[in-house]
């Protein structure tokens, strides 16, 4: 094989991984919004369905809900 023509498989290999590369972003972003905007996960206690965001918002509340359940209680 001519030192040219490896030079050509070496460059056919590195475009061959960037389109890959830029297909799996492709798709991890894609599934990123997705998972964030559309409302498809029901909601805690069979409320209505929310997205990835409004479930880590209750989460986050309740959790500091606890925190002033806690403090605020009249035991020692």
């Amino acid at each position: 094989m001519k030192p040219s023509q490896r030079k050509l498989a070496r460059r056919g290999q590195r475009g061959q991984a960037m389109v890959e590369y830029s297909m799996i972003n492709w798709l991890l972003i894609v599934g990123l919004v997705l998972g964030a905007t559309v409302k498809m996960i029901p909601g805690p206690g069979g409320g209505p369905n929310q997205n990835v965001i409004d479930l880590f918002l209750t989460a986050y509340q309740t959790y500091y809900d606890s925190f002033y359940f806690v403090l605020n209680s009249p035991f020692p």
